[in-house]
């Protein structure tokens, strides 16, 4: 059975982002772990619908999962751009596994130094994007899911099933 980590912030989180590609990939049987900066119900940026945060990001070990995704929402940079998810998303990456991000979490993904030579998208309503992209050693796509050897990017919560879609193909 596959095994996906999805990280999300205890605060803040965009809902749709997490929800939609959950039901997608356990409705395909994969099996599906929530990290976080804090322990217990995070809480998402809309809506009321608790998420129950199964570890922190101290006591991920990414050879436990086949893949390793942020979500997004007003939170992730606050709560998750830090060398702990760093950590984790270098080690994904390193490994071979699938990994990826959705609206602002793949700029967690380009300060973690993951991105060079890839091809990249997320969410750009400041127009900063292509730069912070750029800086990595990125190359900006304006759709709303890329797809990139092993990488999955999405652009925001309307681009959130097909960012599950994707992984599960991905998985397969």
């Amino acid at each position: 059975m596959k095994k996906v980590l999805f990280v999300i912030a205890h605060e803040g989180f965009r809902p749709e982002e997490y929800y939609e590609p959950k039901k997608i990939l356990m409705a395909a049987g994969v099996e599906f772990v929530t990290a976080s900066n804090a322990a217990g119900m995070a809480t998402p940026k809309f809506g009321d619908e608790l998420a129950k945060v199964d570890l922190v990001l101290d006591d991920v070990k990414t050879d436990d999962y086949n893949g390793i995704f942020f979500v997004g929402g007003p939170g992730a940079l606050e709560h998750l751009d830090n060398e702990k998810s760093y950590r984790i998303i270098k080690e994904a990456a390193e490994k071979g596994k699938v990994f990826g991000a959705i609206c602002i979490s793949p700029r967690i993904l380009a300060r973690a130094g993951v991105l060079k030579n890839k091809k990249a998208t997320g969410w750009n309503k400041d127009n900063e994007l292509g730069k912070i992209l750029a800086d990595a050693g990125a190359n900006y796509i304006k759709e709303s899911v890329v797809v990139d050897g092993k990488l999955v990017t999405a652009s925001g919560p309307s681009a959130a099933q097909e960012f599950g879609k994707k992984i599960l193909d991905k998985l397969s």
